[in-house]
């Protein structure tokens, strides 16, 4: 089932499925979001929880005790329930059961909500332990967006402008894009702009850290922007499927990073995944505006 929100700009509906955005409807009619291609991608939004990308094997140990998970996490892959509507705020719940325990042995409530004012929507990671253990996860966001957003224009018509300079660095990846540590420098020009060509993605995503928290997609001659701003997400994946034409891009916040190449995760070690103790709750905000 498709749930709805909208305001005098836009109009944004998701599914209960994996609580995934399946529009951003501009007031003028135009579609921000990626519509999904089996050609290309059939996703269009997913959500990202309780782990990153690829985990080596699919396995991972947490408590001593080997446990398998798909790629992304648990989120992506079941329905939510919706709790809450109003008409311009909605929440999406998914609490823990067998089956959710079976691949990640701890008992949580996780929300996406989904809020729009203006021409921003914010959306709200929330995630509440209701375990005896700590929890050990990551999370973010995947939404994929059109590219080109007006008729006439092309792909490489467009760039993405950092919010501020900055000395970007890509993440190490090797080819099964596991996490080598090996980062390099990333070249922005004039430290901010990323100029778009299709086999940017050729070897996959870019990823980066040590980047500006704000990105706006955006072409000269193009009234049409979108604005990704990640306060609270250290690292930026960039992406479209490899090696084509796709028209899209993925401007994709995340919290945490994929496996180590090489090696099975234990989820206690990995540093940049959030600790969350018993009958604690966290949240992460992070935004789309339109123009």
């Amino acid at each position: 089932m498709i749930h709805t929100i909208q305001n005098e700009f836009l109009t944004v509906s998701a599914a209960e499925k994996g609580a995934e955005l399946m529009h951003i409807l501009g007031a003028d009619g135009t579609e921000y979001l990626w519509q999904g291609d089996a050609k290309y991608w059939s996703d269009r939004a997913l959500n990202i929880f309780p782990y990153v990308a690829r985990l080596n094997e699919g396995k991972y140990y947490l408590d001593g005790e080997l446990h398998e998970m798909a790629i992304h996490g648990i989120a992506p892959y079941r329905d939510f329930t919706v709790t809450e509507n109003d008409g311009s705020r909605m929440v999406f719940e998914l609490r823990s059961d067998e089956k959710t325990y079976a691949e990640y042995p701890r008992n949580f409530v996780f929300q996406i909500v989904y809020a729009l004012q203006g021409k921003t929507l914010t959306v709200s990671f929330r995630c509440e332990n209701l375990d005896g253990k700590t929890m050990y996860f990551g999370l973010g966001g995947h939404p994929g967006f059109n590219v080109p957003l007006a008729p006439g224009k092309n792909f490489e018509d467009y760039r993405l402008r950092f919010a501020e300079k900055c000395e970007a660095y890509r993440v190490g990846f090797n080819a099964d894009c596991f996490v080598t540590h090996e980062d390099t420098p990333f070249a922005l020009e004039d430290g901010q702009v990323l100029n778009l060509r299709h086999d940017l993605f050729d070897d996959d995503a870019i990823v980066l850290r040590n980047m500006a928290r704000e990105v706006t997609l955006e072409c000269d001659g193009d009234g049409h922007a979108v604005t990704v701003r990640y306060p609270g997400m250290q690292y930026l994946g960039l992406w479209h499927w490899p090696k084509t034409d796709a028209p899209y891009i993925c401007i994709e916040p995340w919290c945490s990073l994929p496996a180590d190449a090489g090696s099975i995760t234990v989820f206690e070690e990995q540093r940049d995944l959030i600790a969350l103790e018993p009958g604690k709750t966290y949240q992460n905000d992070w935004t789309i505006t339109i123009s």
